[in-house]
């Protein structure tokens, strides 16, 4: 882990030199503020003078090292609109002279939110890039921003012991990172999580997992982190109960999409709809969706290819799934959608 996390951060030093060059010498605060330079930049990147919608952005290439079309994969844009987007920014930062300083202990909790975001996009750029373990190298093979995101999320829980959106997103990466294991054959192969062995998956993480989530509750009120911790959990409450509660599950996609209307959360409830209501129900959600949101969006090309078989329509769920595999990059992945749709 050590290891990785000093990888991550000699591919972010470029950028983040840079970063100093163009907006100057960062104030260094209170030593005591935050415990950790990586989320001390991190925050010091949510300045609110800063457009909300880039601060995360701005943290991801300047402080985790992720270049202009990683961050536009995950925003759902094209690399160079998310290029031009950072460039003024960082243009904007340095005319208005925005101080790029550390926060006061009583501004963290206000820029929380933004580093929770980046946090959350640094996660999962972690988890496609690895798209989980090989079948010799184990979690080796993943590269800095996994663990990096998990550590990260969990010192921010112990400086904002009383964040429950924290809580929640700690509970939700652990949840989902319990199954990194069990993600991959052992030949290799690339195995959905419906038929994933649960026994490889983490008993230790989940463990934790149900703690943060348990804490995030408590805490309150619920919000959109906590909710998808709670989702995970769900999925992983499979190793107990051998079966997974898909109206459960289903409800809270619901409750998702009214606190975050993203795409990602769109396709997932249409996937949870259609073990619930039937293919039909579900393809009428994706349906709903606008055609330049999901053009390139991989997810609801695999959700559409398996709601259309489900509804007998073969010719377009072959037709859907070709989509799919046209923009995956992972090898074992698209085996997997050929022999399930095209073989």
């Amino acid at each position: 882990d050590a290891a990785r996390r000093r990888e991550t951060a000699a591919r972010a030093l470029p950028e983040i030199a840079r970063l100093y060059e163009e907006l100057g010498e960062v104030d260094a605060g209170d030593p005591d503020t935050v415990p950790d330079k990586r989320l001390e930049l991190l925050f010091a990147c949510a300045h609110p003078a800063v457009d909300a919608s880039m601060r995360s952005p701005l943290m991801l290439q300047a402080v985790l090292g992720l270049d202009a079309a990683r961050i536009a994969s995950a925003f759902l844009v094209s690399p160079s609109t998310m290029g031009q987007r950072l460039v003024r920014a960082k243009t904007k930062i340095r005319q208005a002279r925005i101080p790029f300083t550390l926060p006061a202990r009583d501004e963290i909790p206000e820029r929380a939110g933004s580093v929770l975001d980046a946090i959350y996009v640094a996660y999962g750029a972690g988890w496609e890039d690895g798209n989980g373990p090989g079948p010799a190298t184990g979690t080796d093979r993943w590269n800095g921003l996994f663990p990096e995101a998990i550590r990260l999320a969990t010192v921010l829980t112990d400086l904002l012991p009383d964040n429950a959106e924290a809580h929640g997103l700690l509970a939700m990466m652990l949840h989902s990172g319990a199954r990194a294991e069990a993600r991959r054959s052992p030949g290799g192969e690339f195995v959905p999580l419906d038929e994933q062995d649960v026994t490889r998956w983490s008993r230790t993480r989940m463990l934790a997992a149900e703690e943060h989530l348990a804490t995030a509750l408590r805490l309150g009120p619920v919000g959109p982190y906590q909710l998808m911790g709670a989702i995970q959990s769900l999925h992983n409450l499979r190793a107990v109960t051998g079966q997974t509660d898909w109206a459960a599950i289903a409800e809270l996609y619901d409750g998702l999409v009214t606190m975050t209307p993203t795409v990602g959360a769109y396709v997932a409830r249409a996937k949870a709809t259609a073990h619930t209501q039937g293919p039909f129900a579900a393809l009428a959600l994706l349906d709903e969706l606008p055609a330049a949101r999901i053009s390139n969006y991989q997810p609801y090309w695999v959700v559409r290819a398996y709601c259309l078989r489900e509804a007998g329509d073969g010719v377009g769920a072959v037709a859907a799934a070709s989509q799919a595999i046209g923009l995956t990059s992972d090898p074992p992945t698209k085996r997997h959608l050929y022999r399930e749709y095209l073989a």
